[in-house]
């Protein structure tokens, strides 16, 4: 009886063993490296209508660690796999496993890191708002009695919800599934202001067949360090990824990435940003780290 009930906690903890494995161990077994990305989230994370495949100046990152990863595991042919994810659904994907590394626009802040990790920010911004061009409001102050959206599950949507609230400002907040669709309600005139990190509303107001029919105002509502989001206990990934991402900026390699999404011509549409590093940035790129208080 002992001796099977001791069999039966030792199957235990081996299924136990197999489903906490680390993502070095899942690649050195022979697995593939999966990682989420965006639809929408220019320059950082997005599909790029010519070729449907996923691009981005996050993605670009996330496949120099993913060389790492091969490096360290010594796995040359590791295979990677990509999945869409939305701002929705990205923390539980990485939290069950389904993907290794969200690639995209997520701010690393002290709620989401108690389900999830994340490595070296490689972008500070803020949020701000998106208008019509002839819009009056150049502040959440002049949105009382308006409509203000933002996209569901983003730090920006909990931070307009907070603030609303506390300064009785009388706007009504509609969520979005999407940043896209978010964009899509400023212009047919359903929101009359949407709010998220600026960057994010430049990129994707100069995707816009008119872009000049949009403008980005107002003052910093947040600061938000974008960062790639990671598994919570798999501490060895982890480490790979915060030295390597270390590296990436200390060695300044980061700067042509950096330049190539914000500086030259991207897809759709040979836009171009023109958003040079700002002192934010600059910075926190003197003295990178993980370990961010927000």
């Amino acid at each position: 009886m002992i001796l099977r009930q001791w069999g039966i906690a030792l199957g235990l903890w081996a299924l136990g063993s197999v489903s906490t494995a680390g993502v070095l161990e899942k690649v050195s077994a022979g697995g593939t490296l999966v990682i989420a990305h965006r639809e929408s989230s220019i320059p950082f994370s997005y599909i790029d209508p010519r070729s449907g495949k996923p691009v981005g100046y996050a993605l670009d990152l996330c496949l120099r660690l993913a060389d790492a990863v091969r490096r360290q595991t010594g796995k040359k042919d590791m295979k990677v796999e990509f999945v869409m994810v939305t701002p929705a659904n990205r923390m539980a994907m990485i939290e069950q496993g389904k993907a290794d590394m969200e690639c995209g626009s997520t701010t690393n802040n002290a709620q989401r890191r108690q389900s999830v990790a994340f490595t070296v920010p490689h972008f500070i911004t803020g949020a701000r708002l998106l208008v019509k061009a002839e819009s009056t409001v150049n502040g959440m102050e002049d949105l009382k009695g308006k409509k203000l959206v933002s996209t569901k599950g983003t730090s920006p949507m909990a931070v307009a919800t907070q603030a609303n609230r506390q300064r009785l400002l009388g706007i009504t907040i509609v969520e979005a599934p999407d940043h896209a669709k978010a964009l899509e309600m400023v212009e047919k005139g359903e929101a009359d202001a949407f709010l998220m990190d600026d960057v994010l509303l430049n990129g994707l107001a100069a995707a816009r067949p008119h872009p000049r029919a949009l403008k980005v105002v107002g003052k910093f509502l947040t600061t938000e360090p974008l960062a790639i989001m990671l598994p919570k206990a798999d501490t060895a990934f982890k480490k790979l990824v915060d030295e390597e991402m270390k590296r990436i900026i200390t060695s300044r390699e980061i700067h042509p990435i950096y330049e190539k999404w914000f500086l030259q011509a991207i897809p759709p549409g040979a836009m171009n940003l023109n958003m040079p590093v700002s002192y934010l940035l600059r910075d926190f790129w003197k003295y990178p780290t993980a370990d961010i208080l927000l």
